[in-house]
């Protein structure tokens, strides 16, 4: 195990062991599970689509358009599976602990557009030589502390399969409450990743240089980004039995492991923004 990957762990570890929470789906879309009592549906089922207006490609210059579906399903407090959060089982849910087994989807990334199977308009032609990149799937684990209802401390560690080999953690803090009738919630994530991971998305191989016209460049493990991330959500009707709409923003900056690419410094921008809007309509039955 490499001294960045080490470190990468080990900060996922570090935000576990507090003692008080591609393209893939958006991270700022509203979270999937509340963070206050179990719900008291044994099922629920959430549909709705959220158009985000967001970079073309992780460290693009260029903006697209993409539609992503809003698919959530929960089993009581036990299970989940939705689009944006993948699939897990608390395992764990006591004390305010939740730990589990997770797998998440990373959809692939087209050299044509730059973009992710959703795209709508928009996108990138500054991938025209690279290649595209296959569905990833990422298996592993994750653990979430939550103090107090409003709070959730969280870390995940996976490891990919198809698209890329890598391994992912996440740690991120995560804070919810309510302003009357409007729910919020507000983010601090980031993302660290081994060598076999950054070099799919930001390295440059030989080959890869040789048709895009750039300077060959192999990535390092460590910090791929890092930002922060907001939801102001709406329900609509009584107790939000018409569904809810949520407005979701966020910004992230490159880490030196993506940012020092040659693809990033010639052709890309370390400061990333998302804007979006989501509808969704959640059935409910025991």
């Amino acid at each position: 195990m490499n001294t960045a990957l080490r470190a990468a762990l080990a900060a996922a570890l570090t935000l576990l062991a507090a003692p008080a929470f591609a393209q893939t789906a958006p991270a700022s879309l509203p979270p999937q599970r509340p963070m206050g009592p179990p719900p008291t549906p044994t099922w629920s089922l959430t549909v709705g689509v959220a158009p985000i207006l967001a970079p073309a490609w992780q460290g693009s210059r260029d903006y697209a358009l993409s539609v992503f579906p809003d698919i959530r399903v929960t089993y009581k407090d036990v299970a989940f599976a939705s689009v944006q959060e993948g699939f897990g089982w608390n395992a764990i849910n006591r004390d305010g602990w939740k730990i589990g087994p997770i797998a998440r989807l990373r959809f692939g990334r087209r050299e044509s557009t730059g973009g992710s199977p959703f795209l709508i308009t928009g996108g990138s032609d500054a991938l025209r030589g690279f290649g595209n990149i296959p569905l990833a799937v990422e298996f592993g684990g994750f653990a979430q502390y939550s103090p107090t209802r409003r709070l959730a401390l969280r870390a995940e560690v996976r490891r990919g399969t198809g698209g890329h080999e890598g391994v992912v953690a996440e740690p991120s803090i995560r804070f919810a409450d309510r302003a009357g009738p409007f729910r919020y919630s507000l983010a601090l994530r980031s993302t660290f990743a081994s060598a076999r991971y950054t070099q799919v998305y930001f390295g440059v191989s030989p080959e890869q240089a040789a048709r895009a016209g750039l300077p060959a460049y192999r990535t390092d493990g460590g910090l791929v980004s890092a930002g922060v991330g907001g939801t102001f959500t709406r329900p609509l009707g009584k107790r939000g039995q018409h569904g809810a709409v949520t407005l979701l923003a966020g910004y992230d900056r490159l880490g030196d492991a993506a940012a020092d690419s040659t693809l990033i410094r010639e052709r890309g921008r370390r400061d990333q923004f998302t804007l979006g809007l989501s509808y969704g309509y959640r059935f409910t039955w025991k």
